[in-house]
C-alpha cells in the first residue's frame, strides 16, 4: 500500500448501554456502522489510500428524484409538539481577539463520505455537535441511512475541515448511527436527521523499516517491497547470514539449469508459483520445496490490485487492505544460471491517536422545541447544479446562508413531510446535512444546531434553488440525541502506533 499522506481515523467502541424508552413505541432507532476496530481501520484506509484518491473521486449525494421536491405551506406554526424549549451549550469556544468583518467558518463543519448501495462514492455535509463523550456528529438522516428503513451506508467517515483530499484535524469513522424511528421505519423525512457516534480520530506519523517477524505481527498500515540488489551485494549478504534471508535472495524465472543437492557449484534460487502449487509442494530444501521464508504479503493500492496479472494470491484482508501474497519454491541451480537478486524491505506506518472529535475541533450546541422565525446561519458544501443547469458551486469549500426561518411549517408530499422549517438560501445538493446554527458567534465560531439541511426547493419555478428545508427539531429529536449522547468510545491506537484489539 502506498504511504498515506493525510490523517486517518479509527477507534474501538465499547458496548452502548441505553435506557429503555418510556413509551411503547420509541422515537429513535440505532444501527451499526463500523463498530469493530478492524472494520473502522479498513474504512479509513479505503478512503485515504493513494493520497485520498477515493475522497477526490466522491460526488455529492442527491435525493432519488427527477424533479425538485415541491414545497407546500401547511399553515402550522411554532413547534410540532409545543414541548418545553431546551438546549445544550457548545464546547471548544475560544473567543477571537481580532475584529472580523467576514464570516468565520466553524472548525466543526466538514464532509461525511460513504458508499451508497450502488457502490458510488458519495459525500454530504455534517458538523461535530456537543455530547458528553465529545464524539458525536450531526447530519441529515439520508446521509447515513439508505431510503430510511433499508440499511446504513458502508464505510462512513467524517472529515472536519475537509479540503481537496486533506484532513487537517484527522478522520473519524462512524461506529453507531441514531435517527428518528419514523425515518428508519417508514422513510418519513419529518425525521431526516441523524446523530453518529464516531471513533477517536488518528493520523499517521513516520514510517519504520522492520524485520519480517515484526511485519507479520503488525496490525495496521504496512507494505513490503522487493528491491533489486547486485550479485556482489547478494554474495556478501549470503556469506554474512550463512544463507538466504529476506535481505538477500535470488529469483529464478525458469527451471533451466536445475541440479541436484550434491552438485559442486550450485546456488539456491526461488521461483514464484501459485498458492495451490505451493500448498502441494514438499517442505525442506530440495528442488521444488516450499520455505516459509519466501512467503511474502504485499499491501498494494486498489489500482495495483485490480491490474495485477501474476500468480500471487489476491485478497482484501480484515483491515480492508488490498494484498497480494507471493509464494516461492526453492531450487538448486548452477552457479552460472542467470538470476535476479533481491532484498525484501518491510515497512510499517506508525499511527498516532488524534483524540476525541469534540476535544479536537469542539462541538456545536444543540437546541430543540424552539419557535419558528429564528435567525440562523446554515453551512454546507454545495456542489450540484441548479435545475436550469447553472453550476455556481464547486463543493471544495463550505458556503453559508444567513436569515430567518419561515414563520410557518411546510409540507413535501413526495417525502411524507408534514412539518419542515424553511430558509431562503441558494445552496444546492452537497449541502445536505449541513447545520442550521442559532445564535452563531462569529468570534467563537459556534452556535446551536436547530436543524440540518434536508431538501432543496425552487419555490418560484424559475429553475433556481431558492429555499432549503429541515426537519423541525422537537422533543422527538431531543430523544434521539439523548440516546446518541450516551454512546461511549475509546481509542484504538496504542503508544507504539499499533492498532489495538
Amino acid at each position: 500500500m502506498k504511504r498515506l499522506l493525510i490523517p486517518l481515523a479509527a477507534a474501538g467502541l465499547s458496548a452502548v448501554t441505553l435506557a429503555a424508552p418510556a413509551s411503547a413505541q420509541p422515537h429513535w432507532a440505532s444501527d451499526d456502522l463500523q463498530p469493530k476496530p478492524a472494520d473502522a481501520y479498513g474504512a479509513a484506509f479505503f478512503w485515504l489510500d493513494s493520497n485520498g484518491a477515493a475522497l477526490k473521486k466522491a460526488t455529492q449525494y442527491t435525493l432519488d428524484t427527477k424533479s425538485v421536491p415541491k414545497m407546500v405551506t401547511s399553515g402550522g406554526s411554532g413547534t410540532t409538539d409545543n414541548g418545553k424549549p431546551g438546549s445544550t451549550a457548545p464546547t471548544g469556544t475560544t473567543k477571537s481577539s481580532a475584529k472580523v468583518s467576514n464570516i468565520n467558518l466553524p472548525k466543526t463543519v466538514g464532509k461525511v463520505f460513504f458508499l451508497d448501495k450502488s457502490g458510488r462514492y458519495r459525500w454530504c455535509t455534517a458538523t461535530s455537535i456537543q455530547s458528553r463523550n465529545r464524539n458525536l456528529v450531526a447530519t441529515a438522516g439520508h446521509c447515513v441511512f439508505e431510503n430510511g428503513k433499508d440499511d446504513v451506508y458502508d464505510k462512513w467517515i467524517f472529515v472536519p475541515g475537509y479540503y481537496q483530499g486533506k484532513a487537517p484535524w484527522g478522520v473519524y469513522v462512524g461506529a453507531y448511527a441514531f435517527t428518528a424511528y419514523d425515518l428508519d421505519t417508514y422513510d418519513d423525512y419529518d425525521g431526516d436527521y441523524a446523530f453518529v457516534a464516531v471513533h477517536n480520530g488518528f493520523g499517521l506519523g513516520p514510517e519504520k523499516q522492520v524485520s519480517k517477524a515484526q511485519y507479520d505481527k503488525w496490525l495496521g498500515d504496512k507494505w513490503a517491497k522487493d528491491v533489486a540488489i547486485t550479485q556482489a551485494e547478494y554474495t556478501k549478504c549470503v556469506d554474512l547470514h550463512g544463507g538466504e534471508t529476506p535481505d538477500c535472495w535470488a529469483k529464478l524465472s525458469t527451471n533451466a539449469d536445475v541440479v541436484g543437492p550434491d552438485y559442486p557449484n550450485k546456488k539456491r534460487a526461488f521461483k514464484e508459483v501459485t498458492k495451490e502449487q505451493y500448498s502441494k509442494a514438499p517442505s525442506g530444501n530440495g528442488n521444488g520445496a516450499k520455505e516459509p521464508l519466501k512467503t511474502v504479503v504485499d499491501n498494494v493500492t486498489k489500482s495495483q490490485y485490480e491490474s495485477y496479472k501474476g500468480p500471487g494470491y489476491q485478497k482484501i484482508d480484515a483491515l480492508g487492505n488490498y494484498t497480494i501474497t507471493h509464494y516461492f519454491l526453492g531450487y538448486w541451480v548452477k552457479e552460472t544460471t542467470k538470476t535476479q537478486y533481491f532484498k525484501t524491505v518491510f515497512t510499517v506506518g506508525i499511527a498516532r491517536d488524534m483524540g476525541r472529535l469534540g476535544d479536537t475541533v469542539g462541538g456545536q450546541g444543540f437546541a430543540w422545541n424552539q419557535p419558528l422565525n429564528q435567525t440562523v446561519m446554515a453551512f454546507g458544501y454545495p456542489s450540484a447544479p441548479h435545475p436550469d443547469g447553472d453550476k455556481p458551486f464547486t463543493g471544495v469549500t463550505p458556503k453559508h446562508c444567513y436569515g430567518k426561518t419561515g414563520t410557518k411549517t411546510t409540507q413535501v408530499n413526495m417525502f411524507r413531510v408534514d412539518t419542515h422549517q424553511t430558509l431562503k438560501c441558494s445552496m444546492t445538493p452537497g449541502a445536505d446535512g449541513g447545520p442550521w446554527l442559532m445564535k452563531y458567534s462569529n468570534a467563537k465560531r459556534v452556535g446551536y444546531v436547530n436543524g440540518v439541511t434536508s431538501m432543496f426547493h425552487d419555490t418560484d419555478k424559475n429553475g433556481r434553488i431558492d429555499h432549503i428545508s429541515s426537519a423541525v427539531f422537537d422533543s422527538e429529536t431531543a430523544d434521539v440525541y439523548n440516546k446518541a449522547n450516551y454512546a461511549t468510545t475509546k481509542k484504538i491506537v496504542g503508544p507504539n502506533g499499533e492498532l489495538l484489539k
